[in-house]
């Protein structure tokens, strides 16, 4: 499951759990985002929807394609709406709820090994966290990155790798936990270990097998 067969040889390999953010450290509800910018563009969701996701536009924030600015005014532009940055933020930060489980997980895992966040998001989404998720800048500092400042996004095992680096640890210490199964597979191309997310009760139970987590 972990890239190693026996739960003995990992113990105290693993240096840094890496972790997702969406649908990992927090609930996110898309839908709630995209009503809120529909109401404000005076459009449906469903347009929203298929000028910003549909058709890629989002994708472009994400791998950094589309500078900060950028984005930002392409995205009013999609929408036929002059969004600014606080509107954006703000539908974002409704549309997120942060999982108490796992953000204690993370709280008793930095007592004995780093961690840091890997989202795919534009900059603004790492740039604006404390208004996002507050939570979050207490348990990991200044190790937030949005895959946009890679000029990349997951699953590309570029954009683990180039993140790694600034961390300076090798993809063989690290753990990476991610909801999306192809962002786990790109993880492990990249040489982490991985864990598709799916319940705290499961991220737990790998924990225990990486011998990082008891009790």
């Amino acid at each position: 499951m972990f890239g190693q067969s026996a739960s003995a040889a990992v113990t105290d390999v693993i240096k840094l759990v890496l972790f997702d953010m969406d649908n990992v450290l927090c609930d996110y509800d898309r839908g709630k985002r995209v009503a809120c910018l529909a109401e404000l563009a005076g459009t449906t969701s469903e347009a929203v929807h298929a000028a910003i996701w549909d058709s890629g536009f989002e994708a472009l924030g994400d791998s950094g394609t589309l500078e900060a600015a950028d984005y930002l005014r392409g995205f009013g532009e999609r929408i036929g709406y002059p969004l600014s940055l606080d509107e954006w933020v703000e539908a974002r930060r409704r549309s997120m709820q942060a999982d108490r489980a796992m953000l204690e997980i993370a709280g008793r895992l930095r007592q004995t090994v780093d961690i840091a966040v890997l989202t795919n998001n534009t900059t603004l989404v790492a740039d604006h966290i404390d208004t996002l998720l507050p939570d979050l800048r207490p348990l990991f500092g200044s190790r937030i990155y949005a895959s946009a400042q890679f000029k990349t996004a997951k699953p590309d095992p570029r954009c683990y790798r180039l993140c790694l680096s600034d961390l300076d640890v090798r993809p063989e210490a690290v753990l990476f936990v991610d909801d999306l199964a192809a962002n786990v597979a790109g993880a492990r191309k990249a040489g982490l270990f991985a864990h598709h997310h799916t319940s705290v009760q499961a991220f737990r139970q790998a924990l225990s097998e990486h011998g990082l987590l008891h009790g």
